[in-house]
């Protein structure tokens, strides 16, 4: 889970830094479902967090570490902002603006296809709140044509104040590499925060259940995918330098249960060999993944729960 974007001038510090070193925060913003992921993982260069057509997919902020020449840039990638119906709704839309009030920089992002729909159009407005830098970024512009692109980002720029506005498609590549020279060239002088080929800072097990987690997405329909969490029981280190990892996947009722384990145990099957392939990949190394399911009532109202997956838990 190592890699970098760039290599830092060859004049260093003792320490592996150079002297003039760069480092600071960047937070993407946007509705649901606009390609923050998709984005992030295309700057680090790496997979860094899950990505799924459903919305509401990231639940807490997930950092992703890119290195452009002398410069560390910390990406926050914040839960989709959204009108929030249920308690773990307000929980990731308030992790959301927390994660972009912290950062040196936010990256607006809007759904070029999409345009600017009443979500889009809200987040705007909050983000006059914001003080620090702004920069808006158009995502998915190779599928809509460009006088609709440019009558879209001069609307924008009329509804906030942005310092620069950037073009991409995210899951092309195509604009990200200005994109992230910009965001280098942006951060202040200052030490860098992590080791210079570390692409992340979320352990290993949390990574590994948020794979898993994925692929729950990507195979399950309507609400069910958001009425589960995935913990690790066991993170065990074998002979020959393989990994055991036991994960459950909790549900609030039995019904969702057998959904998820699906007639003859297929569905959790499946979920359970394309976790464990791209888990073995993503860390370079066998992995022996076993998948459980069980009902825990009532999850969604517990605050231990919140506070595993790095939320705040919302009273009321």
């Amino acid at each position: 889970m190592h890699k970098s974007n760039a290599d830092p001038k060859d004049t260093k510090e003792p320490g592996g830094m150079p002297p003039d070193s760069r480092c600071g925060f960047v937070a993407l913003i946007g509705a649901p479902n606009v390609g923050k992921s998709t984005l992030v993982n295309a700057l680090v260069g790496s997979k860094v967090t899950i990505v799924s057509p459903k919305v509401q997919t990231t639940r807490a902020l997930v950092r992703g570490i890119v290195m452009e020449g002398v410069s560390q840039v910390v990406l926050v990638d914040t839960p989709g902002i959204f009108a929030p119906k249920r308690r773990l709704d307000r929980a990731m839309v308030t992790t959301a603006w927390a994660g972009a009030h912290d950062a040196d920089l936010v990256c607006a992002l809007i759904d070029a296809k999409r345009g600017l729909d009443g979500e889009t159009e809200a987040m705007m407005a909050k983000l006059s709140d914001i003080q620090h830098r702004k920069i808006l970024v158009l995502n998915k512009v190779d599928i809509v044509d460009k006088p609709k692109l440019l009558a879209l980002a001069e609307k924008a720029n009329t509804l906030q104040k942005f310092d620069a506005t950037f073009m991409v498609a995210a899951i092309s590549n195509y604009g990200v590499a200005d994109l992230r020279k910009y965001l280098g060239e942006c951060v202040s002088p200052g030490p860098w925060l992590y080791p210079e080929d570390q692409i992340a800072d979320a352990p290993a097990q949390s990574l590994s259940t948020e794979i898993t987690r994925e692929k729950l997405f990507h195979k399950l329909h309507q609400e069910l995918p958001y009425q589960l969490t995935v913990e690790v029981e066991q993170w065990k280190e074998l002979r020959g330098g393989a990994l055991r990892i036991e994960q459950t996947i909790y549900v609030e009722r039995e019904s969702q249960r057998k959904i998820v384990l699906g007639e003859d145990g297929q569905m959790i099957k499946w979920i359970g060999a394309t976790a464990r392939k791209e888990l073995s990949e993503l860390l370079e190394r066998e992995v022996h993944l076993f998948l459980f399911v069980k009902v825990r009532e009532g999850w969604g109202d517990d605050p231990e729960r919140y506070r595993e997956m790095g939320l705040e838990f919302p009273k009321g």
